[in-house]
């Protein structure tokens, strides 16, 4: 293949999601340099991601989306544009090597029912993250990490490839999680649909977990960091426990958030008062 593209990723559409991202496009270059197809969907960036990525990548699709569609919504956008086997979504403070990426999908052939492979993920300092485990609906994962390729219920949205022939029953994301257990549903709804989910630990995905906003008010992202996983976690638990176990949820924790919250304010911890500010607030703006 022409123009430095390894001819061995011609298969795999890259997908990266981003929101105010562009300092994290430097990590993503070595990859999405090499990739033939690439779509970025941009919600609604202030920091130049759209028109960076164009520059950086011309063989690239940009989605810029003008607004925050969400993260299901906006890999939902893009999916619909793929047209290769398979599609790896991988968030833009997370780096992959071209390497791993051909690994990825030789281990993907190999595994020809798998729906899903994930790479180990590792934090920046080297330390592996836990990023695969059974449905928490369901038991506890104990134990080391694996070793090996293993049969998973669920594998983190951070890095994933997905054989897209194997979503035809299940679907993508849904969209009523605008942040946070977008991952949990869709693996749970693969599990349920006895669709294997891989993790391949050979290979490696440096993870910069939370770097991939950069605003003029950090505060105000984990105020929303806050607010969205309050929601998303009772719609979660509305969803595949019932609307009452939800609502009897949302009464415990905004006593406990209640409770918890002078005592952030009296530690005068800045950015753990405007998470749990959010969370309260998405408590209490939760209708189910």
């Amino acid at each position: 293949m022409n123009n430095g593209f390894a001819p061995a990723l011609s298969a795999v559409t890259v997908i990266v999601v981003t929101y105010n991202s562009a300092h994290c496009l430097d990590g993503l270059s070595p990859l999405l340099s090499r990739c033939p197809h690439v779509i970025v969907s941009d919600n609604g960036s202030s920091d130049g991601t759209p028109a960076d990525a164009s520059a950086r990548w011309p063989h690239a699709l940009v989605l810029a989306h003008g607004a925050n569609l969400g993260f299901g919504a906006a890999n939902n956008r893009a999916l619909e544009r793929v047209t290769t086997p398979f599609a790896l979504l991988l968030n833009p403070d997370c780096e992959l090597t071209v390497e791993g990426l051909q690994t990825l999908l030789q281990a993907a052939a190999d595994l020809p029912e798998a729906a899903v492979i994930a790479p180990q993920l590792q934090d920046a300092r080297g330390q592996p993250e836990v990023n695969y485990r059974w449905p928490h609906t369901l038991w506890t994962s104990r134990g080391p990490g694996a070793e090996g390729a293993a049969c998973v219920g669920f594998v983190c949205g951070a890095a994933m490839l997905l054989r897209l022939q194997r979503f035809a029953e299940v679907g993508f994301f849904d969209e009523r999680f605008f942040l946070y257990y977008e991952d949990d549903d869709l693996c749970l709804r693969l599990f349920q649909a006895r669709l294997p989910m891989v993790v391949w630990p050979h290979v490696v995905a440096v993870h910069r977990s939370r770097g991939s906003v950069k605003g003029r008010s950090p505060w105000r992202g984990e105020y929303w960091r806050g607010y969205h996983h309050a929601q998303s976690k009772l719609i979660f638990t509305g969803k595949y426990v019932s609307p009452q176990a939800a609502r009897a949820q949302r009464r415990k924790l905004l006593l406990l958030t209640s409770l918890a919250l002078p005592v952030r304010v009296a530690l005068f911890s800045p950015k753990l008062i405007a998470r749990m500010w959010g969370r309260w607030r998405g408590l209490w703006a939760w209708r189910g």
